[in-house]
């Protein structure tokens, strides 16, 4: 049966972007009503698979990574109450949230650690950093007498953001893209675009700086750019 530990991590892992730099102006809404794509049909954007740009793709740069997020298992329940009173920067308040928060400087990441033992590292930036903290934190915790065990490490969610540096017409974008994206300026300045492969989210603003979410390594962050590129230098405002 799914602890109440279960349903707070699957919430955290499904929230859209953390960390992502420029947060006043480039987060995402809280909850955007996205239309999600039919899974029914054959991909419909298979038909629009864009093609490297004419200049052989120098034009576009590597996204730079913001957050990486990724989960592993301590492999035995945890009293927070204890771990709170026996570790220094680590907040515990169960009546605000049901994990104690722990935080570490070098790498600098923030710990969400559970009764259960499943345990969050967010804010690092690159994997090795994440894989670094998650070890940390399985140490800390080792180290007060825990029987520790370093289990199933995984990367959940990289976010990163890229600056194509030209404006974009976004309500020309929603109306050609209208099954893939989401745009209503009143609410929030970004448009949220749903690409089916790699199934990454992207907010594209209309002054060309894009944030990227939903990846599982570097590779579907570089695939995503690729493939959205030349359907952003086709909505260019001139």
């Amino acid at each position: 049966m799914a602890t109440q530990s279960d349903h707070e991590l699957k919430r955290l892992l499904s929230s859209p972007v953390r960390n992502a730099s420029e947060e006043g102006s480039m987060a995402p809404p809280a909850t955007p009503n996205v239309p999600r794509p039919s899974t029914s049909q054959a991909n419909p954007q298979a038909s629009m698979t864009p093609m490297v740009p004419a200049s052989g793709g120098k034009e576009l740069v590597d996204p730079m990574l913001q957050n990486v997020v990724s989960t592993v298992s301590l492999g035995c329940e945890l009293n927070l109450t204890y771990i709170n009173t026996r570790t220094r920067n680590s907040e515990y308040n169960p009546a605000r949230f049901t994990g104690l928060i722990m935080r570490i400087r070098n790498p600098r990441v923030t710990a969400l650690i559970f009764r259960s033992g499943k345990l969050v590292c967010t804010g690092a930036r690159c994997e090795e950093d994440s894989f670094l903290a998650a070890k940390k934190f399985a140490r800390i915790i080792q180290k007060i007498g825990f029987p520790v065990k370093f289990r199933d490490f995984k990367i959940q969610n990289i976010v990163a953001t890229a600056d194509l540096k030209f404006p974009i017409k976004l309500e020309n974008l929603s109306h050609k893209h209208g099954q893939f994206s989401s745009y209503e300026p009143e609410l929030y300045p970004g448009l949220i675009y749903r690409m089916v492969l790699p199934r990454v989210v992207l907010l594209i603003f209309v002054n060309g700086k894009i944030v990227l979410t939903g990846a599982k390594n570097r590779q579907e962050l570089k695939d995503a750019l690729h493939n959205i590129y030349p359907i952003l230098k086709s909505f260019r405002k001139q």
